[in-house]
């Protein structure tokens, strides 16, 4: 089930470098909405409020209820930046939604039954994800919340594509459409890491390298 989130925000008037530091100051965000059939709106959110919201990896692929002056219109998160050192958030920007007009989002991927895979489980292998997220194209009634991959049944060697993902009919991938050369690997099942010999005297004397005597370093001089 997906979580509904909502975002409160009013409308600024003050715009540039210096209202936006003093926006910032009264544990407010500014940021901007776009899109649809109306110009850009400047608008401030709370920063608190949005902090709670960016700890639900939904919230950047889902659709969003924005409530503002009395009314609600739904819109999704396009950019965020963030102050480089600090839990601090700088400016976010979204974009309208319309019903009938599809959106490209990035979606989760979530992979179930990573320890429990006959590669990992049986075969000591180990699970390599190349991929975290798919870009996805579709209407906004259809976006999926995640999409679940099960590597239970796979082994060492084994690996899963993209056009391996179970989708909806209504869902494309934005890559896969570009052909079958863009059929990307999500995962693979790679074989443990082989650990590196230990190499005895013996070993060193094989290479033809004489063995170092007791109280004798390898180069073949007295300790001090």
């Amino acid at each position: 089930m997906k979580n509904e989130f909502v975002v409160t925000a009013e409308p600024r008037e003050d715009k540039g470098k210096g209202a936006s530091r003093r926006l910032r100051r009264t544990g407010k965000v500014p940021a901007i909405l776009y899109g649809g059939d109306k110009e850009p709106l400047s608008i401030a959110l709370k920063h608190n409020e949005l902090l709670w919201n960016l700890d639900h990896e939904t919230f950047y692929s889902q659709v969003l209820k924005l409530e503002m002056g009395g009314k609600t219109q739904k819109i999704i998160l396009r950019d965020l930046q963030r102050h480089p050192s600090q839990p601090r958030i700088l400016h976010v920007d979204f974009q309208r939604v319309l019903a009938d007009e599809k959106l490209k989002v990035h979606v989760p991927l979530h992979f179930i039954n990573e320890d429990d895979s006959v590669g990992v489980k049986q075969q000591g292998g180990m699970v390599s994800h190349l991929l975290t997220d798919v870009e996805v194209e579709c209407l906004p009634g259809d976006i999926p919340g995640s999409i679940d991959i099960d590597v239970a049944e796979l082994e060492i060697g084994d690996s899963v594509r993209l056009s391996d993902l179970k989708l909806s009919e209504n869902v494309t991938l934005v890559e896969l459409a570009l052909g079958e050369d863009h059929n990307s690997v999500v995962l693979t099942i790679s074989p443990p890491q082989a650990e590196e010999p230990e190499v005895d005297a013996e070993e060193i004397s094989a290479t033809g390298e004489e063995a170092p005597a007791e109280g004798e370093e390898l180069g073949g001089e007295d300790k001090e």
